[in-house]
C-alpha cells in the first residue's frame, strides 16, 4: 500500500528544525550556543535534551578559534571521529581518534584501565589547543581529567564531554564541569552518546545552520 509522506529532503531538514525551535526551551542559549543545542536535539530525536545541556561561557566561541586556527579534533571512539563532516572543517583539521592505534592495548594493561581511557595518552603531542570530543566512554573522560591535573599536561581549547551509559557517566560529566579545566559542553546525567557529541562538532564547525 502507498504511504503518504514527506520525500523532499530539503523540506524535511527545514521542518525539522522549525519543530525543535517551536517545542524546545531554548530561552537560556545565547544565538551561537542555541545552533549548537537545536542540532543536538536533532541528533538525538528528544525535545528536552536542551534541560540538560551546559556550556561554559564562550565554549562554542573558543572551539570555533581553535578549528579556525587549524587545532585538530581528538575523539574517543570511531564512531565520534566518523561522524565528523570533514567538508565542515574550516581549516582541513584532523580529525583523530588512538583507540585502535597499535600502542593501546599495552598502554591499557601497563595503566590498568580500558583501550578508551589508555588511548588519550597518546594524545599528548597533539593535546595542546585540540578541540576535544568524547561521546562514548566515561573512562576516557575520567582519564582525560586525570591528565590535566598535571600541570605540564598541554591544555585543549574546549572539551566537548557526552559520554553515555550508566556506569560512570553522569559523574564523569559532573566531575568535568566542576573541575573546568579549559572551556565544556556536557549532557548531565546518563544522556549522551556519539551522535549527540558529532552534532555539537558539527555545528561548531559550520556556524551553526
Amino acid at each position: 500500500m502507498p504511504y503518504a509522506y514527506e520525500t523532499d529532503g530539503g523540506a524535511i531538514y527545514a521542518q525539522s528544525f522549525r519543530t525543535i525551535r517551536s517545542e524546545a526551551d531554548l530561552a537560556r542559549f545565547a544565538p551561537d550556543e542555541e545552533q549548537v543545542v537545536v542540532r543536538m536535539i536533532h541528533a538525538a530525536g528528544l525535545v528536552g535534551l536542551e534541560a540538560h545541556v551546559r556550556m561554559s561561557p564562550g565554549l562554542v566561541a573558543a572551539a570555533r578559534a581553535a578549528l579556525e586556527a587549524g587545532a585538530p579534533v581528538l575523539c574517543d571512539a570511531r564512531m565520534v571521529s566518523e561522524g565528523v563532516t570533514r567538508k565542515r572543517l574550516p581549516r582541513d583539521n584532523d580529525v583523530i581518534c588512538t583507540l585502535q592505534d597499535a600502542r593501546t592495548p599495552d598502554l591499557a594493561a601497563r595503566l590498568r584501565t580500558t583501550r578508551s581511557a589508555a588511548a588519550l595518552e597518546l594524545w599528548r603531542p597533539r593535546l595542546n589547543g585540540a578541540v576535544v570530543a568524547i561521546g562514548n566512554a566515561p573512562t576516557a573522560l575520567f582519564h582525560l581529567l586525570e591528565m590535566l591535573e598535571d600541570p605540564a599536561c598541554p591544555r585543549p581549547s574546549a572539551i566537548i564531554g557526552c559520554p553515555v551509559g550508566f556506569v560512570g557517566a553522569a559523574e564523569s560529566k559532573a566531575a568535568l564541569w566542576e573541575a573546568a579545566p579549559a572551556p565544556c559542553l556536557i549532557v548531565e546525567g546518563r544522556l549522551g552518546g556519539s551522535a549527540i557529541t558529532v552534532a555539537a562538532v558539527n555545528a561548531i564547525a559550520s556556524r551553526g545552520e
